[in-house]
């Protein structure tokens, strides 16, 4: 596990656009992605930049049960606005929110990500070191699934909505075996917030507990932490 240690949030955006970039220039060509206020940095350097996925495909790491692609809280919305406008990708791959048979929808999406390799995972974590929406007690076996979101979660969503009551209760993701299965992983953290996951992820032991602990078992892990995130590490990166 590489830790890259930055000032900020925007000088981390800086260090993960040098991992997009690297990954397309050894001819990575499937990009796994994520949404959130943690990957923007990232996407704003990768957007003013000359990297052309044209030839490339993404495929979202989630998305939430019940919403509809144009509405503005959707992640297809977050994409397109943040990424897939200014950099298009040949294909993208995100759940179908509105899948009127979700079980159909997670085998389908788990084809998905068969028939379409990940060279290059980007994650960011939760305050209860979930990653995706793999909560605390996750199985470790799971591929995509539909997720009941837990009350903090929806509490850490709830800024994007007009009230509390408007954040979806379920949201489609990737499992942990999907996310393992990707042949790099890069995960994002910024603030204070951020120090007790990221310090169960790298120091605590490998837990169900810690849904990000099973990182420690993937063989190639880069993560790009502000100093406020590192902030309980004991050991100085």
């Amino acid at each position: 596990m590489k830790v890259i240690v930055v000032k900020d949030q925007a000088a981390g955006g800086v260090e993960g656009y040098k991992v997009f970039k690297n990954a397309l220039d050894n001819g990575a060509k499937v990009f796994g992605l994520a949404t959130g206020s943690t990957p923007v940095t990232t996407y704003q350097e990768i957007v003013k930049s000359d990297l052309d996925f044209s030839n490339c495909t993404s495929v979202n790491l989630d998305e939430y049960v019940g919403i509809a692609p144009e509405n503005e809280q959707s992640y297809k919305y977050f994409m397109k606005s943040h990424l897939f406008d200014q950099k298009p990708f040949k294909e993208s791959f995100l759940p179908n929110g509105l899948a009127a048979n979700p079980a159909e929808e997670v085998k389908r999406y788990d084809k998905v990500i068969d028939e379409h390799p990940i060279d290059l995972q980007i994650l960011g974590i939760g305050r209860n070191g979930h990653i995706g929406f793999n909560e605390p007690g996750t199985s470790r076996d799971v591929t995509t699934h539909v997720v009941d979101l837990t009350e903090s979660t929806i509490e850490a969503n709830a800024r994007f909505f007009a009230s509390e009551n408007d954040v979806p209760k379920q949201a489609f993701s990737m499992g942990l075996a999907s996310i393992m299965k990707s042949k790099h992983l890069i995960l994002e953290a910024f603030g204070e917030n951020k120090a007790d996951a990221i310090k169960g992820m790298i120091e605590g032991p490998d837990t169900v507990d810690c849904p990000a602990s099973i990182l420690q078992n993937h063989a190639n892990v880069t993560v790009i932490i502000d100093e406020a995130a590192a902030s309980k590490l004991s050991k100085k990166y």
